[in-house]
């Protein structure tokens, strides 16, 4: 021994596969090293390998990228289609923007059919077109029209019972024409007038109104009376043909009955509407209006 002895706590080292029994052992082993385990060690790299890094993408900034498109050709024609639909549509707003202003210049009033709701066929706007104290009247003046839609066809189903009954086909086809000239007849000559007359405050339309009016009121007093002029007054149902009626068959003179009733309170309505009108004519001064207006025409048809 020398004097010194070596590092006592030096480790000694010693080979594992110096053992035989470790060398038969060693083929079999599962351990890989380190932290993983594995039934192949031989497929584990060592800790001290690194794996070679990619190499870069080459990048150009100013590159395109290539997208399908049409070609110049395609693109020039449909760039001309779409100027000559532009123009087109400029041409078409400057257009209407024309006729606009020359409806604006005359004075007319374009309106949009409302009524009824479900199948417009006529502009009617009370509440918003007619002055707050005269939509009262015109509201009963239009209930007058709605009345003598109904009285008429009433009249077609009274009508119709009697033919029914043996009175032969001509009253009925006479009905059928009171309908179909009455209904539209009454709107374009008393009640459309009556309902510009309240927006306008026109004395014409005023005095078309009262003319026409008188006319619609007239005929129905003649209807409620029905008296025997034409066919024995059986072609509308009033009193007279009711009386008539009810002693042959009872049924159809019920129908005359209701229709003479209907045409009386037809009748009652259209006197309370002229007197109401007549009262705001006379009220607003538009009696004199209409008469120098007519004095006004009449000087000039004799010049």
């Amino acid at each position: 021994m020398s004097r010194y002895d070596s590092n006592p706590f030096e480790e000694e080292e010693v080979n594992p596969f110096s053992d035989p029994a470790v060398r038969r052992g060693s083929g079999q082993s599962n351990y890989g090293g380190g932290s993983f385990f594995t039934t192949n060690p031989g497929s584990v790299p060592p800790a001290t390998s690194r794996l070679s890094p990619l190499p870069p993408e080459p990048y150009d900034r100013g590159a395109t990228i290539d997208i399908p498109l049409d070609s110049a050709k395609d693109l020039k024609a449909k760039e001309k289609e779409l100027q000559a639909k532009e123009a087109e549509l400029r041409k078409r707003e400057q257009e209407l923007k024309r006729k606009e202003d020359a409806i604006a210049r005359a004075g007319i009033v374009i309106e949009e059919k409302n009524w009824p709701p479900y199948f417009p066929i006529i502009h009617h706007d009370i509440a918003n077109e007619i002055p707050i104290h005269l939509q009262k009247m015109q509201y009963v003046a239009f209930t007058t029209l709605l009345g003598l839609v109904l009285c008429l066809l009433w009249n077609i189903v009274a009508v119709t019972t009697a033919w029914i009954k043996g009175e032969g086909p001509t009253i009925w086809f006479l009905s059928i024409i009171y309908f179909i000239s009455g209904v539209p007849g009454g709107y374009v000559l008393w009640y459309r007038p009556l309902y510009c007359a309240m927006r306008t405050d026109s004395a014409l339309k005023f005095g078309w109104f009262f003319l026409f009016y008188l006319l619609h009121i007239g005929f129905c007093i003649f209807a409620a009376v029905a008296p025997p002029i034409i066919f024995k007054g059986k072609s509308l149902a009033g009193i007279l043909p009711a009386i008539d009626l009810w002693g042959k068959h009872a049924l159809v003179g019920i129908f005359y009955f209701i229709g003479f009733g209907f045409f009386c309170i037809e009748s009652l309505l259209s006197v309370w509407v002229i007197q109401q009108v007549y009262m705001y004519f006379r009220g607003t001064g538009k009696a004199a209006e209409i008469k120098r207006e007519a004095a006004t025409r009449t000087m000039m048809a004799a010049l």
